[in-house]
């Protein structure tokens, strides 16, 4: 079964990932992307999470994405899969124009 990381192995994890934070007990990221791209982008995410056998949430807003990751059987915390989807999506996201 996957460990909860602590904040500090959370900030050290994703110190390579632009743009991404935590609180703790969640990573997330916006990026500015325009709409119609933003939608392809969004299925591209959900292709990941899909393969990864795991999800987060993934919103569309008007030229912008938002993703947030937790694992819901640690309670809400982030795991070391939780930053694997993170750094996926990262690579994604040039792909789609987002930023």
């Amino acid at each position: 079964m996957a460990e909860a990381l602590t904040r500090d192995q959370i900030e050290e994890r994703i110190k390579d990932l632009p743009g991404w934070s935590t609180d703790g007990r969640k990573i997330e990221r916006s990026y500015a992307v325009p709409h119609i791209a933003g939608a392809a982008f969004i299925v591209r995410i959900a292709a990941i999470q899909d393969g990864l056998g795991h999800h987060s949430e993934a919103t569309l807003g008007y030229k912008a994405v938002r993703v947030s990751i937790s694992s819901s059987d640690l309670g809400g915390h982030v795991a070391e899969h939780d930053i694997e989807l993170a750094r996926r999506i990262e690579t994604a996201a040039s792909g789609h124009g987002a930023a």
